[in-house]
């Protein structure tokens, strides 16, 4: 058999290019950036009412690994969703100043190559949901998964129900958490885990609509029946509920010592609502989950926040 001429240098470096760029692409649509919202699924175990200090060393471990199970599993859903989100929205994004650069829109990625990642992803989330302890977790992922569909589909385009279902994708997150770590979670933590998604939502469409201007409802239909003054005071109202939730769940905590210091994780909450407030007042075209994630003074809010809460978790066992 004779031997074949070697490949001319641009074919070569053509193909390695591919092996580079194929992978990259997955990565980038896969968003590993948003997947820090899947950390969502340890806020019950590690603030449920069953799960006190004393009862931590003895539940804690295998709570947390529930959890750590949850997000692994959210994780793979999530990106399922994001292949097929771009993939219906490819159109659709070619026109956007910012999303016209992601993989399926600009053609580095093909939609049959989505879609196939994505049902893999899918598969492997619910099959991963399964080993969870009872079926909490699965019917938690399902619900996402289909909620995620239907907004992708075409539910995004109504007003105010698209909001809800972003909003419920949190809440989903937190409450499968709380059934793969067996931590039943309190009323007050659901309407408090709620009213924060909503808050972020409303959030993320101002910024949207104020970043775009006119053109926005031509990127994002539901935006033309929204007004920026509008989506502010429904912002600062949610907010405000928010907050009234946080507290009626910090004066109820039984133990006195306990109660004290929830009461006190209020001052870095407000703080940081105050600061998201002020971060969205103008408008952007980038991630508005990077605001949470990324300024500074958000970030020392958080710390502190989280510094108290440890503190107070930690009391009663003082």
């Amino acid at each position: 058999m004779p031997q074949l001429p070697p490949l001319p240098m641009d074919v070569d470096v053509v193909r390695r290019a591919t092996w580079v760029r194929v992978p990259s692409a997955l990565l980038r649509t896969a968003r590993p950036r948003q997947w820090v919202k899947n950390l969502l699924v340890f806020a019950a175990p590690l603030t449920g009412s069953e799960l006190t200090a004393r009862q931590f060393e003895a539940r804690g471990g295998s709570a947390l690994g529930g959890a750590a199970l949850a997000f692994v599993a959210f994780t793979l859903a999530s990106c399922a969703v994001y292949f097929v989100n771009d993939t219906v929205d490819a159109e659709r994004d070619r026109q956007h100043p910012r999303k016209c650069r992601r993989p399926i829109a600009s053609g580095e990625l093909s939609e049959g190559a989505a879609v196939t990642v994505a049902g893999l992803c899918l598969v492997a989330a619910l099959t991963l949901s399964l080993t969870a302890p009872g079926y909490g977790l699965t019917v938690a992922i399902t619900a996402y998964l289909v909620t995620s569909f239907l907004y992708s589909l075409g539910l995004k385009h109504l007003a105010v129900l698209e909001l809800v279902l972003v909003a419920s994708g949190f809440v989903l997150r937190a409450l499968g958490g709380a059934a793969s770590s067996q931590v039943p979670p309190s009323g007050w933590f659901v309407l408090v885990c709620s009213l924060g998604a909503l808050l972020v939502a409303t959030a993320k469409r101002h910024t949207e609509l104020a970043g775009l201007g006119g053109p926005a409802a031509a990127h994002r239909p539901s935006l033309q029946h929204y007004t920026a003054s509008g989506l502010r005071v429904a912002q600062r109202v949610i907010a405000l509920a928010m907050v009234a939730a946080y507290l009626a769940w910090a004066l109820m905590e039984p133990d006195p010592r306990e109660r004290v210091w929830h009461v006190a994780t209020l001052v870095p909450l407000v703080a940081a609502l105050v600061r998201f407030d002020r971060l969205t007042s103008r408008g952007t075209t980038s991630h508005i989950e990077d605001l949470l994630i990324r300024d500074t003074w958000m970030i020392l809010f958080e710390l502190c926040w989280l510094v108290l809460f440890a503190v107070g978790f930690a009391a009663p066992a003082m």
